[in-house]
């Protein structure tokens, strides 16, 4: 009886992930997104005109000066809907793939221990797949790119960039995307749509394999049933979140360029962009924004893996307390 009431909750399981991703997505870009703000302003200045804000400090107290509290905040709303959405996309795509590797503990344990040969084969096959042939591994980060990063992060960014103009022409986010879309047309949205797609790829590959290799190395280290303590979660989740950075720091700066306003006169295309970029600011200009940058994916690693837990753990008391009852 108790197996069937299992089985009869996997559906729910199923959607388990789906909602703690989109829940700890959500908190993560609530809490961090000054410092997205930041970063995105910093990108956003180029070698054509007067340099507004000398670094992350300067930028934090000019802004808050200038233009109040709030205004760190602008752009949040398109934040918020692509963050819980992009990570509950890649929170389900990770769960299903976790799932063909784990023990019979439940446990992601090195491929030496406890291992059947099924599964031994099976996650050789991913490994040189994932390796030899990047387009595969990156194919979760392509769709969540696609389907959710480019037209979100391209809204926000024009958002904030509207706010340094003399006369800002966007009241809000509806209004913004309405006239972004009528002026530019549906592509409007998906500017540097190639340079998302590459950073996207990348983070989801670094991010992931660095805390699913932490966390199995302590879970190794440990009794078999206790579960990590929240506090190691954030740690592993901050340290994955430091490594990605600067690997990925190039493809976050010609985004961020490619989505701002008359982005489409000045630079064409993403390669022209990079061009641009280390002719007229130099080779260090691609890692501007990198302190803010790195600020937000510290916290975020920690905070977004560290909810995502929890929610979950909560999701997953319900049905322990259903098959009880």
């Amino acid at each position: 009886m108790a197996a069937s009431s299992d089985k009869s909750q996997l559906p729910k399981r199923r959607w388990f992930s789906l909602v703690a991703g989109g829940v700890a997505g959500a908190v993560e870009a609530t809490t961090t997104y000054p410092t997205e703000y930041i970063k995105t302003q910093l990108q956003l200045q180029d070698g054509s005109g007067r340099v507004k804000f000398r670094g992350p400090i300067h930028c934090l107290t000019t802004t808050v000066r200038e233009n109040g509290v709030l205004s760190l905040y602008r752009g949040l709303s398109a934040m918020i809907i692509g963050t819980a959405s992009k990570a509950a996309i890649r929170f389900v795509s990770f769960e299903r793939f976790k799932a063909f590797l784990v023990d019979e503990q439940g446990r992601l344990s090195g491929p030496r221990a406890m291992l059947g040969k099924d599964r031994m084969m099976m996650m050789m096959v991913m490994v040189i797949v994932t390796t030899v042939c990047p387009a595969a591994g990156m194919g979760a980060g392509v769709c969540e790119a696609v389907l959710v990063v480019t037209p979100t992060e391209t809204i926000k960014t024009k958002l904030i960039h509207d706010q340094n103009q003399p006369q800002p022409k966007y009241r809000g986010l509806i209004h913004g995307v309405t006239t972004i879309i009528r002026t530019e047309g549906p592509m409007g949205i998906y500017r540097g749509l190639f340079p998302v797609v590459a950073r996207q790829g990348a983070n989801q590959a670094v991010r992931f394999s660095v805390y699913s290799s932490m966390k199995q190395w302590i879970q190794a280290r440990q009794p078999a049933n206790q579960p990590v303590h929240w506090a190691t979660t954030f740690g592993i989740g901050m340290v994955a979140g430091t490594i990605t950075v600067y690997a990925t720091m190039p493809l976050d700066v010609v985004k961020t360029k490619m989505q701002g306003i008359g982005a489409k006169e000045r630079y064409r295309n993403s390669l022209r962009c990079a061009y641009l970029v280390m002719k007229e600011e130099g080779l260090p200009a691609f890692w501007k924004g990198a302190t803010p940058r790195l600020s937000r994916l510290i916290f975020s690693g920690g905070i977004v893996f560290t909810v995502y837990e929890q929610v979950l753990h909560l999701l997953n008391a319900t049905v322990s307390d259903d098959i009880d009852a």
